[in-house]
């Protein structure tokens, strides 16, 4: 045997005494299934909890990618089959390698909102949702801060303020069906047409009267298009990309709404008349700031005009894609059961009489009982924002037999919670809201359409109120038909609950085919 002939290469290292390919290709393989078993048994310990307690949910996870390539080819079917491991409960699973644990049962839901907060669950709305929304967007708020500015805020929700807003709701609404109709041939999917209708009610309401650079109102909003866009787009803050765009566009709205808040300002200290959201607030925080000069105190933090127009812009985005979603669901369902809307109609003509083009009041709204049970049912049939994703800062004891792992993401279902205790809760019946079975008042803690805890969306009413006119509206101007495809019965996420399509033919109503 010739010893001489046996190389460094033969022994998988290089000739300078450096591992060799093979050698390293060996080592790395190693390391990877080394890694892969641990997750799978970190995992196994991580669901396990007292008393003999097995979280529900797979039995093996895809390494490190966990179920993100599944959630992501089709979210709504994935989501649903991990309600299926535990329909009222809890169930796990992997998502880039995060141990996430999805809560299906509504107490366990109600008990993770109330620990909100930045040192035991944190809400994780996006990857980039500081870049897109900035580092002091109320959603990042917690503590003192949160509590003094959600308190500000009620002045924005009184019931003058919603009659103002109502208002401009209704006029809004009118106008655009009115431009749907003058465009409208042929049956179209109709998503686009809402989310438009949306997004001006959302800006003139909010601030209306000081958008009236008609070239700044146009930037205005493309650049509140890009911030939405940016959500539904990969994670990276490159100059050129979506997320980057995104930031650009909150940069940009910031600016134009930073001069509107400091218009308000000097309307409101001249004593005119609140005409739109930001109004309404300017004249709390000028209250603010006079007791806080006669107290020697500073100014609250969010009174100056940049803070001012973060919150209005915050305001903006909240209103987008939810009530879009809504809205969406509000002309589906109907289309879907005709008897419905022939109440919501008998209901309308009964209380705003025979001119049915008058504007609608805020004290009409408040007496349609039966439109606003139709309201209530479509967000607990289909919730717009179905999850709330949260990270546990630390061990977090969600039953008297498990505690999640610190890193843990917890997402309640508020989707699952508003099918527990109604009866027959898979069905559309907005007669459960009413005086006779009273479900909203035996079910209230599981309607979670708005939260719960301390980040409870303080523009409930304004959304619902948003909902209705609509409705009222739609309902007695248009008749509209459903082009049915063997998409309609499914439910997409957009990233908020929609139907699978929404394509209508629509016509003026009393207006011969």
């Amino acid at each position: 045997m010739n010893i001489t002939s046996f190389s460094a290469e033969d022994a998988g290292s290089s000739p300078w005494g450096l591992p060799g390919a093979a050698t390293l290709l060996a080592a790395g393989s190693t390391a990877a299934i080394g890694y892969c078993m641990w997750e799978q048994i970190k995992f196994r310990m991580y669901r396990a909890g007292k008393n003999g307690y097995q979280m529900p949910g797979p039995d093996f996870v895809v390494p490190v990618a966990g179920g993100i390539v599944a959630m992501v080819k089709d979210a709504y079917g994935f989501w649903e089959k991990q309600r299926l491991f535990s329909p009222t409960g809890m169930s796990w699973h992997s998502i880039v390698g995060v141990f996430t644990i999805f809560v299906t049962d509504a107490e366990i839901s109600r008990h993770v909102f109330n620990h909100n907060s930045a040192d035991t669950l944190l809400m994780q709305l996006h990857p980039s949702a500081k870049n897109i929304l900035g580092e002091r967007n109320i959603a990042f708020l917690h503590g003192p801060d949160h509590k003094a500015m959600r308190k500000s805020f009620l002045a924005l929700f009184t019931r003058r303020a919603l009659g103002v807003y109502v208002r401009l709701q209704d006029k809004i609404v009118q106008t655009h069906l009115s431009e749907w109709m003058s465009a409208h041939k042929t049956p179209e999917e109709i998503r686009d047409r809402i989310r438009d209708l949306n997004q001006y009610t959302s800006q003139e309401v909010f601030a209306g009267p000081y958008l009236d650079n008609p070239e700044e109102r146009q930037k205005f909003s493309v650049a509140y298009r890009t911030m939405t866009d940016a959500f539904l787009a990969l994670p990276v803050c490159l100059p050129g990309t979506d997320v980057w765009k995104g930031q650009q566009g909150r940069l940009y709205i910031i600016k134009i709404l930073t001069k509107a808040a400091a218009r308000s300002k000097a309307r409101m200290a001249a004593g005119e008349e609140p005409v739109c959201l930001l109004d309404f607030w300017t004249v709390q925080v000028l209250a603010e700031i006079k007791e806080a000069d006669e107290q020697g105190l500073p100014h609250p933090f969010y009174s100056a005009n940049d803070k001012m127009a973060d919150s209005v812009m915050d305001f903006l985005f909240a209103s987008q894609d939810a009530s879009s979603a809504s809205l969406v669901w509000a002309v589906t369902l109907m289309s879907e059961h005709p008897e419905v809307l022939a109440r919501v109609r008998e209901e309308q003509e009964r209380f705003r009489g025979a001119d049915l083009g008058a504007p609608i009041t805020g004290e009409q709204l408040n007496e349609m009982k039966y439109t606003r049970q139709c309201v209530r049912e479509i967000l607990r049939y289909r919730p717009p924002a179905p999850m709330v994703p949260m990270a546990a800062q630390k061990p977090f004891k969600m039953t008297e037999d498990y505690t999640a792992p610190a890193g843990t993401m917890i997402i309640p279902s508020c989707w699952a919670a508003s099918m527990q205790g109604y009866k027959d809760p898979d069905a559309f019946d907005p007669d459960r809201f009413g005086p006779e079975r009273a479900e909203d008042v035996k079910f209230a803690s599981n309607f979670l359409v708005f939260g719960h805890g301390p980040h409870y969306c303080v523009g409930k009413e304004y959304a619902m109120n948003h909902l209705a006119v609509f409705l009222a509206r739609i309902a007695t101007s248009l008749e509209w038909k459903r082009v049915r495809s063997g998409e309609s019965d499914k439910t997409i996420y957009l990233p908020t609950l929609y139907p699978g399509d929404s394509v209508f033919g629509l016509k003026w109503r009393n207006q011969k085919a």
